[in-house]
């Protein structure tokens, strides 16, 4: 039922989503999805949960050190990848997040969602720039120290990049962005990345 409703709402968004479209897309009756879930509010939160653990758990390739290729590699793979395939989930969930609920608790779980995954990708930017630096001069990272408000911004605007690339990247026909590859994009994504210094 998940699958189903992601995959719809992902499609179509919050509002254009029935919960009569997802039974039948999952093959069952409304009153299950009404019973586990509760209301379209309810299954639209299950699948924002679902997608963030996806998100997580998305593999990257070995020996992937850097940023721009783990994002690449979780976010933005195939999106004609069929569901369950490397990337499909990655880009998938990131255009869930960005739908509109109309409920504002499921919105306000969208944002922390996606503050969170902000930090998480400052505090990632920032070790990889110490651990860069302090090969040359033989330095430690600590990494105690609170994000400053310039890092954050980074983090926010190479978020937004991103989910840029998997909106613009479900648009048929724009090419050469819907069909390049996740090393393609990390490329791209690493200049991105460090063309904007903190």
């Amino acid at each position: 039922m998940l699958d189903a409703a992601r995959e719809r709402f992902a499609a179509d968004g919050f509002s254009s989503t029935t919960v009569r479209q997802v039974a039948d897309d999952a093959g069952v009756d409304v009153a299950l999805i009404k019973r586990y879930f509760g209301s379209k509010e309810g299954l639209f939160e299950a699948c924002l949960a679902a997608a963030v653990d996806d998100l997580r758990e998305q593999p990257t390739p070995e020996g992937a050190d850097d940023v721009a290729t783990r994002i690449a590699h979780r976010l933005l793979g195939p999106f004609d990848a069929a569901p369950g395939e490397q990337g499909r989930s990655g880009s998938q969930a990131l255009l869930l997040l960005l739908r509109s609920s109309g409920d504002a608790g499921v919105d306000d779980l969208r944002r922390r969602v996606l503050h969170h995954h902000s930090e998480a990708l400052a505090h990632r930017l920032r070790e990889q720039s110490r651990t860069r630096g302090a090969r040359g001069a033989g330095l430690a990272s600590t990494g105690d120290e609170p994000l400053s408000e310039a890092e954050l911004l980074q983090a926010q605007v190479a978020l937004a990049a991103v989910v840029g690339v998997a909106v613009l990247r479900s648009s048929p026909g724009l090419e050469p962005l819907r069909s390049a590859s996740p090393d393609q994009l990390a490329g791209v994504l690493r200049a991105l990345l460090g063309a904007a210094p903190v």
